[in-house]
């Protein structure tokens, strides 16, 4: 059986824990010098939304990486922006910008995740069974 609202929401978690590792690592570098920041397309413009589908995986990309892995899946399947340097120092982290998008990308997670609950809801009530 090939749910395809299951894929879909399945691939929209995926993308907000892919932005909010990006969101992380410009935070963790917001006093780098040089440091540009980073961010991920919007889930709209992925190929993966583009297709309907979540029909993907996640690949080693080094030795001991393990395949399905979540703390490279922003470099493995979603496209990584960077942004210009914002201060004298060339450094392109706003911190207010990087919460307001953690922000952001919890609210997408918290709406996949009850989307697929859901729809998993339905399913067993279909079958006679309830939660």
């Amino acid at each position: 059986m090939d749910l395809k609202i299951l894929s879909m929401a399945s691939a929209l978690a995926r993308h907000g824990a892919a932005r909010h590792s990006v969101v992380a690592e410009n935070i963790a570098n917001a006093d780098t010098p040089g440091y540009q920041a980073k961010d991920i397309k919007p889930f709209a413009e992925t190929p993966i939304a583009q297709r309907g589908s979540g029909d993907f995986a996640a690949r080693a990309t080094r030795p001991g990486h393990v395949a399905g892995d979540a703390s490279n899946i922003a470099e493995t399947v979603f496209e990584t922006v960077k942004r210009e340097a914002t201060s004298p120092n060339g450094n392109g982290v706003s911190l207010e910008a990087e919460m307001l998008k953690s922000v952001e990308a919890q609210g997408r997670h918290d709406l996949a995740v009850t989307i697929y609950q859901k729809s998993i809801d339905i399913l067993r009530l279909s079958l006679g069974k309830s939660r």
